[in-house]
């Protein structure tokens, strides 16, 4: 069976070739440790579940007088990486993936700067 081609490292200026995006030098230099990793662990999970046995219902939905159970624990304000934000209760709604999703493409996809 061929190997598959060999590709540049994408380390900028570096010369060399390498299966995956970059090579052995160059690899541990673009480790990026993941949200999900740093904040969302076993704690998050637990806080969540016990956020939506409280409440139970989408917010959103209930505004338009549909009973829908939430699926999500969406923080209001995003918290991108704040964790005193992340771990704020009031800063925290039910939401049904649905509505979470809408609300993640239209309101947090992009950073707002306010003046």
């Amino acid at each position: 069976m061929p190997y598959k081609l060999k590709k540049p490292c994408k380390q900028t200026g570096c010369p060399n070739l390498t299966n995956g995006d970059y090579c052995s030098e160059h690899k541990s230099l673009n480790k990026r440790d993941s949200t999900s990793v740093k904040i969302y662990d076993s704690r998050w999970k637990k806080a969540r579940e016990r956020f939506l046995k409280i409440n139970p219902l989408c917010n959103e939905c209930l505004k338009e007088k549909n009973i829908v159970p939430a699926t999500v624990v969406d923080h209001i304000v995003p918290h991108r990486g704040d964790k005193n934000l992340f771990w704020d209760e009031s800063n925290w709604q039910p939401l049904c993936k649905r509505c979470h999703d809408k609300k993640t493409r239209t309101q947090d996809q992009y950073q707002e700067y306010k003046f």
